[in-house]
């Protein structure tokens, strides 16, 4: 069991709640609620691991999701993990379709869930389609009949898969297709992101409209699914899944939708799913009906055997975060029909993916363990990559966290090597004159971003951003911004509008100064404020601090910001700053 700790706080003199786990992982042979037997590990992650159990009373094999707490995590995130387990338990409880992983059970032992699902020894379709390639027309129309008539369900009930993928599919020797991972999906009654701000997807599948920040609708399945479909004839991803992934999500936001090429009669099916307004996407049922000529005839062999057999595969990076095993079948004697193989990926947040070596062949099987933590400037102690909702002239901040539960660490990373970054913020429209430099940590990852013109003149903003995304430094520079304009009109247009900071309220406006005369139209001055980034009407907000300083360079006006989580104030102020704005040159 675990136990509540007091520990201090760095740079504090208050207490704050921690878990201690003092409790092993659960080992094999180990029996939950008094009937499913442990028998072996088929994959883990960062915070949880999925067991092949035995059901003593019903006689079956199942699958195990149970929970691990990662040390020293405070008590409302532990908290906040277990009701993703119950989140995700609950939306497959509502669901009972053939094409739908099965809820079983939901155990308690020692105090955590253990959730118990369907098993089925199978692979996932992206591990089909890195073993074999594309797919022919009528595996690929198979698939997505059956993905389709499962999102129909799962609409019908309330529920938005929210990240439909190749690696969200898992496909058995016999024909049969399920859809998994529910751990990130949400009922149309509960609020669409978690409350330490991490939002969920994989970005060579996302809908245009949930990677610019918008509203999650059941339309983002459809995209999903034609993706998917996408995938399965072509035999790659529509966008780069090992990419940069801002450069990914951008492209898929502002870029042309890419065309299949070899979909034959799907391609149709395909075009009509992966359209950028959602309102204009084919529905499932005219998806089915498009799908039902060319669906397999009943009892036919549909996968040829040998890509069920195993085969070493190299991890991809956006799909399997975690082991990945190959499939193998379960003792007849045991069960009498085949169970599903892992229910899906652990609802949890995923740390980078590391390269492990394969088990050996007598333990392996089938597992699809795929979850992307995609969040911005995360305000909490759960890692994770971003996501961001930039590149839609949206703000680098988390979706929504209440400030009353805000975790409070103040501790900033580690001290890191600085080097120097040379970028170019030149306009969209081709105007030079952009080119500059600036010393940021070396494993900070830089892109660009064109912004509109509002109530200001249209931007580019060059972003910094660190691997773990909660410091962010950016250069910003408004072409033509003098005689017009002055940064007191700047400073008077915070948040006004999305003009200068889409979906963000400036809280509090805590410094203005002269920093020096600059050779321009105005002395430099340096502003530092706070803000509460917003995604949407209604929600929390995430407390960030900025400083900025401000240049007049001609007729452009160059803002040079860092911006961290609000626990980090004053290292930001007084060390990062001082490391990082000062050493801005634009080039002659």
């Amino acid at each position: 069991m675990s136990r509540i700790a007091e520990t201090p706080r760095a740079g504090v003199g208050r207490m704050h709640n921690v878990i201690v786990t003092d409790t092993p992982p659960a080992k094999p042979n180990r029996l939950i609620a008094g009937r499913y037997r442990l028998r072996r590990v088929v994959g883990q992650g960062s915070m949880g691991t999925v067991w092949e159990a035995y059901d003593e009373y019903l006689h079956r094999l199942v699958a195990v999701k149970e929970v691990r707490l990662p040390e020293g995590m405070p008590a409302h995130e532990a908290d906040e993990l277990r009701e993703r387990t119950l989140r995700e338990a609950r939306a497959i409880a509502v669901l009972s379709h053939p094409n739908v992983i099965t809820l079983h059970d939901v155990a308690r032992e020692q105090g955590e869930p253990f959730v118990v699902m369907e098993y089925m020894a199978a692979r996932s379709l992206a591990e089909l389609l890195r073993a074999g390639g594309a797919l022919t027309t009528t595996q690929s129309a198979l698939v997505g009949d059956a993905v389709a008539a499962g999102l129909e369900a799962a609409h019908k009930a309330g529920i938005t898969h929210r990240d439909v993928k190749p690696g969200n599919v898992l496909v058995a020797e016999d024909g049969r297709v399920k859809l998994t991972d529910f751990g990130i999906a949400r009922n149309v009654s509960e609020r669409t992101m978690t409350r330490t701000g991490i939002m969920l997807g994989s970005p060579a599948y996302i809908s245009p409209e949930v990677a610019s920040g918008g509203e999650v609708t059941p339309a983002a399945d459809l995209w999903g699914l034609g993706a998917t479909l996408f995938a399965s004839t072509e035999g790659r991803a529509p966008y780069d899944p090992n990419g940069p992934v801002l450069e990914t999500v951008s492209t898929v936001v502002h870029g042309e939708v890419p065309k299949p090429a070899s979909a034959g009669p799907l391609a149709d099916v395909i075009t009509g799913l992966m359209v950028k307004d959602p309102t204009q996407r084919l529905s499932l049922a005219q998806v089915r009906r498009q799908l039902r000529p060319l669906l397999p005839e009943p009892g036919d062999q549909v996968f040829d055997a040998s890509l069920f057999e195993l085969v070493e595969k190299a991890p991809d990076g956006a799909e399997a975060p975690t082991t990945v095993t190959p499939a193998v079948k379960p003792a007849a004697a045991e069960s009498a029909s085949q169970l599903a193989d892992d229910p899906g990926p652990l609802p949890f947040v995923a740390p980078p993916a590391r390269k492990r070596r394969s088990a050996a062949p007598s333990v392996l099987l089938a597992l699809v363990v795929a979850v992307v933590a995609l969040a911005l400037f995360v305000g909490g102690a759960l890692g994770g990559f971003a996501l961001t909702r930039a590149v839609a002239q949206r703000p680098l901040t988390p979706p929504p966290t209440s400030s009353s539960t805000q975790p409070t660490s103040t501790v900033a990373p580690a001290p890191r090597e600085f080097a120097q970054q040379r970028a170019d913020a030149a306009t969209i429209k081709g105007m030079n004159g952009g080119a500059f430099s600036i010393s940021v940590p070396e494993d900070w990852v830089k892109f660009v971003e064109q912004r509109g013109a509002g109530k200001l003149p249209a931007s580019t903003r060059v972003h910094f951003l660190s691997p773990d995304g909660t410091q962010e430094a950016t250069v910003e520079r408004f072409v033509g911004f003098y005689p017009s304009a002055s940064m007191d009109t700047y400073v008077s247009l915070l948040g006004s509008e999305r003009s200068v900071l889409p979906a963000t309220e400036v809280d509090q406006v805590l410094e203005i100064a002269v920093r020096g005369a600059s050779g321009g139209r105005e002395p430099t001055k340096e502003l530092r404020y706070r803000t509460v980034d917003r995604i949407g009407p209604g929600t929390d907000g995430a407390n960030r601090s900025t400083t900025s300083r401000l240049i007049a360079h001609g007729d452009d006006l160059w803002v040079v910001s860092l911006t961290v989580p609000i626990q980090q104030e004053d290292n930001g102020r007084t060390d990062l700053f001082p490391k990082i704005v000062p050493t801005f040159k634009i080039d002659p």
